[in-house]
């Protein structure tokens, strides 16, 4: 299944002008805005996109199109029932399942996953596979895209056209460890009987595959198990993605019989307009669920009896929303929990030993695992810089997962009970996966930390999702590199040192009335973790109530000296110790090394000051 984030998409609307809207959901279910931000239906009737009202929780359409003006009075953003969108999904989903090879494979992307945290069904993750994929036209809709591009996005060596990152058998190459080499036959382009808007409402691949096989194609060199069964079936249909009906990209399972063979997994997705629109995100994902029965780390917001919407693993994973990074040109990585589910990683490197370690970018075939007391309950650790097919990534450096197979990641409550498969800690502790405020950000990777990280006792912490201490503790993170070092348990004894004191006397002006203001630095060489700060201040000003001053940590972090206190006194010559309460405790526990920052800015307009001199005293440990 592939999901959609908030991207905006070019949608036809039969007899009138194509539309843009944004649009959130997969295949089984899914909402749609204008660019406003108003929620709009597609009206049958009027075959246009209208603005939407709520009616019993419901959708209606207003019959006002959606690219005029509003209906007065009414809101942005409405969306549908938790209950409504629960009982659409699992009605498309049971009609799907009626079509489904096997029993076991009718419910093909929970998260929850049935067989060891996999999903159900036939797993292809090794060895040599032979894909089909089918390229088809529709009677109104053509593309110019060759039956050759397709070739070299899907099996090119050294592959780059358009900005990709590799082509897709590359992909699967690197990310196994050498353990799936996946090529496809390309065949076609065949043009199908109807109009593209007939196979919204009708499925295309029995008449696709007949085509092929029409035109003298032997499908039994797709059998690699000789079990009478296709390994791998992809159709592409000319054309933009349309986000709509059937033609949603999408995974699923389907039970066709031609001749001696029959069919199992399938995969349906766009061949675009012209080889510029080819990307190899969208046909990785999907191949994911197809070969390796990868689950979604994604979280529906209707399933596995819950109906709250999260962003799962976001943009850290393939099988999240990583296979969008760089518009599909640059997926993310398998992660880490489901290259070790799979059985690619035969290098495990021990956590449970205090020790530091170094983490490989780019060694598909490692797995570092920290164990807990409960089998299916553990944490794994990746370097994930951006580097090669981290090259997108939002955020980079140590990704550490907190795992559970029998977790799910519809589940982001974090309870004993209820709990991700697959959560990444973020470095920043502020949880904006689980939230569903963003789907990964800059700040949630762990680099270029000296002092403990991760604990029973810090944010965020590596207890179990019980509350029981998993004994697990990172340190002394070095910076996003091919190889990253980090610490795991306890930090060894150093003998305290003396104080670290230095003074500079900038006596440069504060501009008056501007954001950034001016900064000091101060550079600290001793290594260690700090125990005690003291500062020591001196700025001349008529008006102590316009300013704002702030220390700043090597890592970033910052807390207030002076906020805009003392009105129309003068000067500030003060000095701020770590052991007054609530006085710089905020950056107790730092790494001392580094480039430590004053910031004095002044916030009013008329008085003028100047920062004359500081010191900064530390203690460490």
């Amino acid at each position: 299944m592939s999901a959609i984030f908030g991207e905006l998409l070019q949608f036809d609307q039969p007899g009138h002008a194509s539309i843009r809207l944004k649009v959130f959901g997969d295949e089984h279910y899914a909402r749609y805005e204008n660019e406003a931000g108003f929620s709009v239906v597609f009206d049958p009737e009027l075959k246009r996109y209208c603005y939407a009202r709520l009616s019993a929780g419901r959708y209606h359409s207003t019959g006002q199109p959606a690219d005029l003006e509003p209906p007065t009075g009414l809101e942005r953003h409405l969306q549908e029932d938790s209950q409504v969108v629960a009982a659409k999904a699992g009605a498309k989903r049971s009609v799907r399942s009626a079509t489904a090879a096997n029993p076991l494979s009718r419910e093909l992307n929970r998260t929850l996953g049935p067989a060891q945290g996999l999903l159900a069904g036939r797993v292809l993750s090794q060895g040599t596979v032979k894909g089909l994929t089918i390229l088809v036209n529709f009677q109104d809709v053509r593309t110019s895209t060759t039956r050759s591009d397709v070739e070299n996005l899907l099996n090119g060596a050294g592959y780059s056209a358009n900005g990709n990152v590799c082509s897709v058998r590359e992909y699967f190459k690197r990310v196994s460890a050498g353990k799936l080499d996946y090529s496809n036959v390309v065949v076609g382009p065949y043009t199908l009987s109807r109009p593209r808007q007939y196979y919204v409402g009708t499925l295309l691949i029995e008449e696709a595959l007949r085509l092929a096989v029409a035109a003298g194609l032997d499908l039994k060199q797709f059998d690699s198990l000789n079990r009478g069964v296709i390994d791998a079936l992809s159709v592409l249909y000319a054309g933009q993605t349309q986000y709509a009906g059937e033609l949603w990209p999408h995974n699923w399972s389907l039970k066709l019989s031609v001749g001696a063979m029959q069919t199992d997994q399938y995969m349906l997705t766009s061949l675009g307009r012209s080889a510029a629109d080819l990307s190899i995100g969208t046909f990785c994902h999907e191949t994911g669920h197809m070969l390796c029965r990868f689950p979604d780390l994604y979280d529906y917001g209707e399933r596995d009896g819950n109906l709250k919407a999260s962003a799962g693993i976001g943009y850290f994973c393939l099988m999240g929303a990583g296979n969008h990074l760089d518009y599909g040109r640059s997926p993310a990585p398998v992660c880490a929990f489901l290259r070790d589910l799979v059985g690619w990683c035969d290098n495990e490197i021990d956590l449970n030993t205090a020790g530091t370690f170094e983490a490989q970018h780019g060694d598909y075939g490692t797995v570092l695992k920290y164990r807990t007391s409960k089998p299916n309950e553990y944490f794994l650790i990746e370097n994930r810089s951006r580097l090669d097919l981290d090259r997108a990534g939002l955020s980079s450096g140590l990704a550490v997962y907190h795992c559970d197979i029998l977790g799910s990641n519809e589940w982001e409550e974090g309870t004993a009970q209820r709990h991700y498969q697959c959560s990444l800690l973020q470095s920043d502790g502020k949880n904006d996966l689980e939230r569903n405020l963003n789907q990964g950000d800059a700040a949630d990777l762990f680099a270029n930390r000296a002092g403990i990280v991760l604990s029973d006792a810090t944010t965020p912490h590596s207890r179990q999702w019980d509350g029981r201490d998993s004994g697990l503790i990172l340190s002394a993170i070095t910076q996003p590199a091919p190889k990253l070092s980090f610490r795991v348990g306890p930090q060894p004894t150093v003998a305290p040192s003396g104080p670290v004191s230095q003074t500079v006397s900038p006596a440069v002006a504060i501009p008056d009335n501007k954001q950034g203001g001016v900064t000091s630095s101060i550079s600290v060489a001793e290594v260690g973790v700090v125990k005690r700060i003291i500062v020591k201040l001196e700025i001349k000003h008529p008006y102590i109530g316009d300013l704002e001053v702030s220390l700043i940590s090597p890592s970033g972090k910052s807390t207030f000296l002076h906020q805009r206190l003392g009105r129309d006194k003068d000067d500030i010559l003060e000095t701020y110790d770590s052991q007054s309460p609530g006085v710089l405790t905020s950056l107790l526990g730092e790494s001392a090394t580094g480039l430590w920052r004053l910031t004095a800015a002044d916030r009013s307009p008329r008085d003028v000051g100047v920062l004359k001199s500081w010191s900064l005293t530390l203690e460490v440990g």
